[in-house]
């Protein structure tokens, strides 16, 4: 049986792997083309400027993550779903405010919340608190706070903004499902073999002799996982930084509500690392308005194209849309708020 289910995984592994070796085969050439003779072939300006915005997110994000997968790794190990469970208070409200601060206790990235959540749910966990967590835990935490406000150094109130926008939101959907979804919203039947894909490997052997390499072990998957959304991510932002005229960008940043919802569908696109996120955000500072940039680093992490294909592998689809919805008309309304004072 081991046998079979390492076959079946091997493609898997191989078409991540090939993307991995990709995306470092892009970024080696960027930086030949830079310090060889190539450069002349890659002198066009808006090439220069595609590069120098790629490569400064990419360097400035990279300590994070690095940071970010090591304490995750560590977590994974030596935490168990048990211990987490005996700090969910009985009470609705001390239960959600007790998941919001999990996210700071267990800064666990958003690709290793959902299949967590499950087994919780399984074992007893109300689902507005799973819900709660899934939503404020990549958000609210020291990691990505720390991101946040060295991105945005010299405007530390965007890293308050953002902490105080993801916990309002998480808060008033958890009293949301609480109120009113009463019954099951697991699927029946959970192809587990899915739901271990899209965790990204993050399983672990808690069983294991040797509790460093499986530390590094999964430091090292996660650290590739999330690197890969990180360089896709950085190539899209700075194709659009060349590629779509400036003026109607700075012209479309500032026009109130279409600039929060361009950021937030843009959030929702890249499905970016939460821990690097905020450089993203921040090299697009000049264009559109903090209150926008805050609805991209809030809605992002919440709700993404790859955090949807996991929900969707373990709840219900209409729980997934309700979800998807109330988060982003909250964070819609948390943008307007954020924009009538100014920011």
């Amino acid at each position: 049986m081991r046998s079979i289910a390492t076959e079946k995984q091997s493609p898997v592994n191989s078409n991540r792997h090939f993307l991995i070796i990709i995306c470092l085969l892009f970024v080696c050439l960027l930086y030949i083309s830079s310090t060889t003779g190539l450069s002349s072939v890659f002198s066009t300006t808006k090439l220069q400027v595609f590069k120098m915005i790629f490569i400064s997110i990419i360097i400035e994000a990279l300590p994070f993550i690095l940071i970010g997968v090591f304490v995750s790794a560590i977590l994974q190990v030596f935490v168990t779903d048990q211990m987490v469970q005996r700090f969910i208070p009985k009470n609705p409200l001390l239960g959600i405010i007790a998941a919001s601060v999990l996210g700071i206790i267990f800064p666990i990235c958003e690709c290793g919340m959902v299949p967590a959540i499950r087994k919780l749910i399984k074992k007893g966990m109300p689902l507005y608190v799973a819900v709660t967590f899934i939503l404020v835990g990549p958000i609210l935490n020291p990691i990505v706070f720390l991101s946040t406000l060295t991105a945005f150094r010299n405007q530390p109130t965007v890293a308050y903004y953002r902490m105080g926008l993801a916990f309002v939101v998480a808060l008033i959907v958890g009293l949301i499902v609480f109120q009113f979804v009463k019954s099951n919203q697991l699927r029946e039947q959970v192809d587990q073999t899915k739901v271990d894909h899209h965790h990204h490997d993050h399983k672990h052997d808690n069983a294991s002799n040797n509790k460093f390499i499986a530390i590094v072990g999964h430091a090292v998957n996660e650290f590739f996982d999330m690197g890969k959304y990180l360089v896709f991510g950085s190539i899209i932002v700075a194709l659009l930084q060349i590629i779509i005229s400036q003026s109607s960008l700075i012209e479309l940043g500032k026009s109130g509500p279409s600039a929060n919802f361009l950021m937030m569908g843009l959030g929702f696109i890249l499905s970016l690392c939460s821990t690097s996120d905020a450089f993203v955000a921040q090299s697009l500072q000049t264009i559109f308005t903090k209150s926008s940039l805050i609805g991209f680093m809030v809605f992002g992490p919440m709700i993404n194209i790859k955090g949807i294909l996991m929900m969707l592998a373990v709840f219900r689809s209409r729980f997934v849309l309700l979800l998807s919805t109330l988060v982003f008309i909250l964070v819609f309304i948390g943008t307007l708020v954020l924009q009538s004072i100014n920011l």
